[in-house]
Formats: C-alpha cells, sequence, structure tokens
C-alpha cells in the first residue's frame, strides 16, 4: 500500500493484488502491502531535487507499484535500515537500474549477492545532498537510520526504521536487540545510540510502521527516551 497520510489521513484505491496508494508528505510516499504480510514493514519514498531515494524495502514489487515509482522518477538510490527489510531488494533495484546501499557490517545477512548492492563502511555516509546515513548499530551491528535535512519544513526528520522503533505512544521511541523475543539492548549500547544521534537535528521520526511517526520534537524524543530506559535498565522494578 503506496499510502496518503495528511494528519493521518489516509486516501487509495484498491489493486487486483489488494495493494492501495497515497502520500505521507508530498515529498515523502509510504508504500506497504495490503492485507499485511510478513513483518509488515513500510517502505518509504523520498523525492529529492537529485533524485528518488527509497528507505527500506518490502518484497511485493507489482507492475502497479512499479508504473506509480515510475511516474514520480524513479529511483536514484536505495538504502535499508538492517537486514529483515532487505527482502527483495535486488529485484527493486534491477528494475530501476539503481544501487543498493548497505552497511558491510551486515554483509554476511544478503542471501543474494548482486552488482548493485553498495556495502559502506565507516559512520555515515552522504547518498545525496541533505540525506545522510547514520550506522547506530543496536538491533543489527550495522544498523542504519537516515537524516533527511529538509523534512519537517527544514527542521529535520530521520528515517529510523526499527533501529529507533517508534512506540505506540508516538512521542517515545524505544530499542530492542530481538523484537519478537522481546530482548533488550545494553544500556550502554543505547548511550550510544542516544550520542551519535545528539548533534543531528530532527523533529520528526518516521518508522518502520504505517501510523509509527513522531511528528513533532523528535530529537527530545530520542533523547528523553533513552534516559529512562538506561534508568530502567539499571533499577528495581516493584
Amino acid at each position: 500500500m503506496l499510502g496518503r497520510s495528511d494528519d493521518q489521513q489516509r486516501h487509495g484505491q484498491r489493486t487486483r493484488n489488494e495493494r492501495r496508494r497515497g502520500v505521507v508528505l508530498c515529498l515523502l510516499f509510504e508504500i506497504h502491502t495490503h492485507p499485511g504480510f510478513g513483518i509488515g514493514q513500510r517502505a518509504l519514498l523520498l523525492r529529492t531535487p537529485r533524485g528518488n531515494i527509497l528507505w527500506d524495502c518490502i518484497a511485493l514489487l507489482d507492475d502497479a507499484t512499479e508504473m506509480l515509482v515510475r511516474a514520480l522518477g524513479g529511483l536514484q538510490a536505495i538504502a535499508i535500515s538492517h537486514p529483515h527489510y532487505y527482502t527483495c531488494m535486488q529485484d527493486w533495484a534491477r528494475a530501476f537500474g539503481c544501487a543498493v546501499h548497505l552497511h558491510a557490517a551486515d554483509a554476511d545477512w544478503v542471501m543474494r549477492p548482486d552488482p548493485a548492492i553498495r556495502h559502506w563502511d565507516g559512520e555515515t555516509l552522504e547518498i545525496s545532498a541533505g540525506v545522510t546515513l547514520l550506522r547506530l548499530g543496536g538491533h543489527f551491528p550495522g544498523g542504519t537510520v537516515l537524516h533527511w535535512a529538509d523534512g519537517a519544513d527544514g527542521r529535520g526528520a530521520i528515517l529510523s526504521g526499527d533501529i529507533v522503533q517508534v512506540a505506540a505512544d508516538l512521542d517515545r521511541v524505544s530499542f530492542l536487540w530481538s523484537y519478537p523475543n522481546m530482548m533488550p539492548l545494553a544500556a550502554a549500547t543505547v548511550l550510544r545510540i542516544a550520542a551519535i544521534l545528539s548533534p543531528w537535528r530532527f523533529d520528526r521520526i518516521y518508522g518502520a510502521f504505517p501510523g509509527r511517526q513522531v511528528m513533532a520534537g523528535g530529537a527530545g524524543a530520542v533523547q528523553r527516551s533513552a534516559k529512562r530506559y538506561i534508568e530502567l535498565s539499571g533499577g528495581t522494578q516493584r
């Protein structure tokens, strides 16, 4: 489902394989499959003056979705937060003739090597003007978020996958090593993630799943949530 969601309102039309389409913002499109499939994550298509970037990936690339993405200008690059969302990235890259940017720390999780895959090292990679990948680790060693400097009307945004998981309370985020098994990260790892994000300016956070976005105060939400996580992990609850 490619979904439009201005102020959380959705509009769309069904296709034969029950995908729907619409927009999160005029420069940010949401794509997810309906009914839900697999983990149920969304991909986000970010439009920039230098070409479109697909953030994270979903398994199904049907004719209707390909046609719509081409109508929006195709893809200049794909970037993925972590291996759970690699899915059919090779097929998307082949269809649109673009590179896929993955952190090298997670290279062993690539099941189908492909010339389109570009493994990057280090802590940051600018893939377009004002669009920077940040390695946070945590959920996976190469766990990555995307910083969009022009997002939120110039206040900045991050596209976080579930490396920084937007919680049911949309003013909070959380961090886990294993989501299915609810296994936490070490407090020191969460402290490091918060420290890496601290100098980056962002007001919004777009998470891995439809409807999961912090619409204001995103940087504060990360620091506040990390502080509480660390307090609880070192204390005693009754």
